[in-house]
């Protein structure tokens, strides 16, 4: 997996990510975790997908 530097942080280039609450999120929405996994595999269409790898950002 292709990762590169951007502002400091390791990101997977070409995963752009949205969820701002999300653990591996970076304020340029890059995800920053090691490996994304993305379910499940009995999804039919986007709107049934999930990525797996979201973890909580801690509040504290």
């Amino acid at each position: 997996m292709e990762e590169q530097k951007k502002c400091g942080c390791k990101h997977i280039k070409g995963i752009v990510c949205d969820v701002k609450n999300c653990a591996h999120h970076d304020s340029s929405n890059c995800c920053t975790a090691e490996c994304v996994s993305i379910g499940p595999s009995s999804a039919q269409n986007c709107a049934e997908t999930v990525c797996a790898t979201f973890t909580p950002k801690s509040m504290g």
